[in-house]
């Protein structure tokens, strides 16, 4: 799988959204007889749009450099596309100025900002960890580690959150609803995908997904495109049983790219308890070593 099909594809992802439309959904008539194609053909969508077919087809097939807004946009509203999906239209539509700079600097590796490394420090009861946009986990805290897992156990190429949950046998036993959870990774690196279509490490990432994971290769086909912002998450814990937490995501405005996810279970609920007693478990546990180093390193 090349990078450039890996990444991004203005044609799939226009396909795959006219085939979720049917003409009834849409206020056309349906005159019967076999169609050759699901959803709506091109000319279809082409008088939706006020365009004509020529110009859809090569639109589509990416022959077009530089529609206007006012373009994209009918077609946004044809396709029946929600912000992300439209935003994502409009970015794969775009052709990028000096792409060898810019795909040089977009394989440079992330450093957790001081800002968000400080933020994370004085979450002390609440998990959380700082993702880059190729969703690496690039830091993240002694309660984010009793939850989510070690990743101070990985190899630093290993600690990728993608790669974990499609790679990891251990991550289907960790969510409760697995299948969601990886769904929506996939739509946040196709979302990362148009922002990013020249990072070489991001296409990588993406091709060894779709190599070694079917269940990848199968969602990756139909183009989901959903950012990663706030919900809720069920974990199967192995210590303390099931934790439902509600997460949410901060950015810095100045790196988007760089996002601190932060886990907090519901006031009073099992829980929050539950969470409190794997917390206390832990400091219990290592609260003697660190006596024994803090007494080593008085002498």
């Amino acid at each position: 799988m090349s990078s450039t099909s890996a990444a991004i594809s203005l044609n799939e992802f226009l396909r795959t959204r006219r085939s979720r439309l049917r003409p009834e959904d849409v206020d056309l008539p349906d005159f019967g007889g076999r169609r050759r194609v699901s959803g709506l053909r091109r000319e279809e969508l082409a008088q939706l749009a006020g365009v004509s077919v020529d110009y859809y087809t090569r639109l589509e097939q990416g022959r077009v450099g530089n529609p206007s807004d006012a373009v994209l946009d009918a077609i946004a509203r044809a396709l029946r596309l929600d912000a992300e999906e439209s935003g994502h239209l409009h970015r794969l539509a775009r052709t990028r100025p000096d792409r060898t700079r810019w795909a040089r600097a977009a394989s440079a590796p992330q450093q957790v900002r001081p800002m968000m490394a400080r933020l994370l420090a004085g979450l002390t009861d609440v998990p959380a960890l700082v993702m880059g946009h190729r969703m690496d986990v690039l830091a993240w805290n002694r309660a984010g580690a009793l939850v989510l897992g070690d990743y101070g156990a990985l190899p630093p190429a290993e600690r990728n959150i993608a790669r974990i949950t499609f790679l990891d046998p251990g991550s289907r036993d960790l969510y409760a609803d697995w299948a969601t959870c990886a769904r929506e990774t996939v739509a946040f690196l196709h979302l990362e995908a148009g922002r990013r279509p020249d990072d070489p490490k991001l296409a990588e990432l993406i091709g060894e997904l779709s190599m070694r994971s079917e269940e990848f290769r199968r969602w990756w086909a139909e183009h989901p495109v959903r950012d990663k912002t706030s919900g809720r998450k069920v974990f199967h814990h192995p210590l303390v049983g099931t934790l439902e937490l509600d997460y949410d995501t901060l950015r810095p405005a100045s790196e988007p790219g760089q996002a601190l996810i932060s886990y907090a279970a519901e006031p009073g609920s099992p829980s929050h308890d539950a969470l409190r007693m794997l917390l206390a478990w832990d400091a219990g546990r290592t609260a003697p070593v660190q006596q024994a180093e803090d007494r080593a390193a008085s002498r």
